[in-house]
């Protein structure tokens, strides 16, 4: 027998020893105030007070208000637009005293009303080639959307400032200054409100919510 072997089985029941003396020495708390401390850990880690109109409040004293940016299609412009609308954007966004930041998040797309307008399709058409690829279509396309394939972009401007009384209106003067500033490369944006700050809060914050990129 080897004599080493002795040594290390005794060296890991003491290990395995000491580990237990000291999870026995750890106070245990009860479930009420495990499940307190995980709500205040996810509270601590959103940081969010209160969504209102176009604002989100933080527990950090924050106001922050959202941009969206429309995306545009490049494959429609030629190389020297191209070179031309990112000059100019550039020049815009340079003169940007505060900072900023740029949100991108991919979330899946709503295929609803396209599967609603094969099934519509399918219900009314006789002819029995066009019900066959209609279904083979809309299977397809459930497939694709359960898999997390078909996802869209979303960007966002995310302006802030520290919370004072009257702020609300100095931020959404900064916010439309943003707007126009895209507007000058006719890009479309939107200051977006209550019910959309709230999902984007939880494509970013939760994992449930959306498949990241």
């Amino acid at each position: 027998m080897n004599p080493i072997l002795p040594i290390i089985m005794i060296l890991l029941c003491a290990i395995a020893g000491a580990v237990a003396f000291f999870i026995l020495k750890i106070p245990k708390h009860s479930k009420s105030e495990q499940v307190n401390e995980q709500q205040k850990t996810a509270q601590e880690f959103v940081n969010v007070k209160d969504i209102h109109d176009r604002f989100l409040y933080t527990r950090d004293g924050q106001i922050i208000a959202y941009i969206k940016i429309h995306p545009i299609s490049i494959d429609l412009f030629s190389d020297s637009e191209k070179e031309q609308i990112s000059k100019v954007l550039t020049a815009e966004l340079s003169s940007v005293q505060k900072p900023f930041k740029f949100l991108a998040v991919s979330r899946p797309v709503d295929i609803t009303p396209l599967v609603n307008e094969y099934q519509s399709l399918l219900s009314e058409t006789t002819d029995q080639k066009q019900k066959e690829l209609l279904r083979h279509e809309i299977m397809e396309i459930s497939n694709f959307a359960t898999s997390g394939e078909v996802i869209e972009r979303n960007f966002f401007i995310m302006l802030w400032s520290r919370y004072r009384d009257g702020v609300e209106a100095d931020l959404m003067k900064e916010c439309q200054e943003m707007v126009q500033k895209f507007e000058s490369v006719n890009i479309s944006t939107d200051i977006i409100k209550e019910q959309e700050i709230v999902r984007l809060c939880n494509l970013i914050n939760n994992p449930a919510y959306i498949n990241f990129e």
